[in-house]
């Protein structure tokens, strides 16, 4: 058992102690290295999301069976769940009861280093119904790696937010009211069509339907909120407005030479692409 597993057993057994002495750290330090969202939030709002770390883990088990579960795996699975919902203090992920991470990417029989293992992350419905599995390398990648515009993480729990109102169509109900749906179908049919028509720098996956490209989308607004705001302002809205977060402090960590090729693989100099202007 992870040490941070073991505080949250010490937690459930002690429920009146202070989460100050639940928390250690190292953690912190971890989240502060790995996570760019909490790198940037207030001691204030950080003290705040280390306590829906606590109340996910509580709620969630993440577990493996060919390798020991570690406290960086909980901190990363934990950080996917909060981000997407950090304005929604009250939301409770009630369609998940745990998390299994995969040694790598896998097939639809969840086995590893196969021709068609593809998957990198997947959430169940039927006889899968309130599971996730993860690749735990797409998973550390996600977080490493902040230039991509992906994360499998985020990716998977913003299916699960998007399936809280029982249907998996791209628009999450429980965030907003289904009456701006409309718009939002609309914007998703527009940027779907530049994707298959190679005009957009959003990855091909998002136009395979409309709950994968909320889900890759939503990858892009919180990895690379500054370049999303600069190639597709509409877009950058709604998610802000659906989201009720303007997540653009994250762009200020990603500074790229100003020579360099922009990352966004427009093939200009990032100077005269997504470099913000003064």
């Amino acid at each position: 058992m992870s040490l941070i597993s073991k505080a949250i057993q010490y937690f459930l057994g002690k429920k009146q102690e202070t989460s100050s002495e639940q928390w250690q750290q190292s953690w912190s330090n971890f989240l502060v290295q790995s996570v760019v969202f909490y790198r940037v939030l207030s001691p204030e709002d950080r003290h705040l999301f280390e306590q829906r770390i606590r109340l996910f883990l509580l709620n969630t088990t993440i577990e493996a069976t060919a390798f020991d579960v570690t406290d960086e795996d909980c901190l990363l699975v934990a950080s996917s769940a909060v981000i997407p919902v950090w304005e929604f203090p009250d939301w409770h992920y009630f369609n998940l009861k745990s998390v299994f991470l995969m040694p790598n990417a896998f097939n639809d029989s969840f086995q590893c280093d196969q021709p068609d293992s593809l998957y990198t992350g997947m959430v169940g419905t039927g006889p899968m119904a309130g599971k996730m599995v993860l690749s735990r390398p797409a998973l550390v990648l996600g977080f490493t790696n902040s230039r991509d515009k992906q994360n499998v993480g985020i990716h998977e729990f913003v299916h699960l937010i998007d399936m809280a109102d029982g249907e998996c169509d791209g628009y999450p109900e429980r965030l907003k009211e289904y009456a701006y749906a409309i718009p939002w179908f609309e914007l998703m049919h527009h940027k779907t069509l530049e994707i298959n028509q190679g005009k957009s720098n959003i990855r091909e996956y998002g136009a395979w339907n409309r709950a994968e490209f909320f889900a890759v989308s939503s990858e892009y607004f919180f990895e690379r909120p500054g370049m999303l705001k600069t190639k597709h302002p509409k877009l950058y809205a709604a998610l802000a407005e659906l989201y009720r977060q303007d997540v653009t402090a994250i762009a200020s960590t990603i500074k790229p030479r100003k020579k360099a090729p922009c990352p966004c693989g427009s093939g200009k100099r990032y100077k005269h692409c997504c470099l913000p202007q003064a």
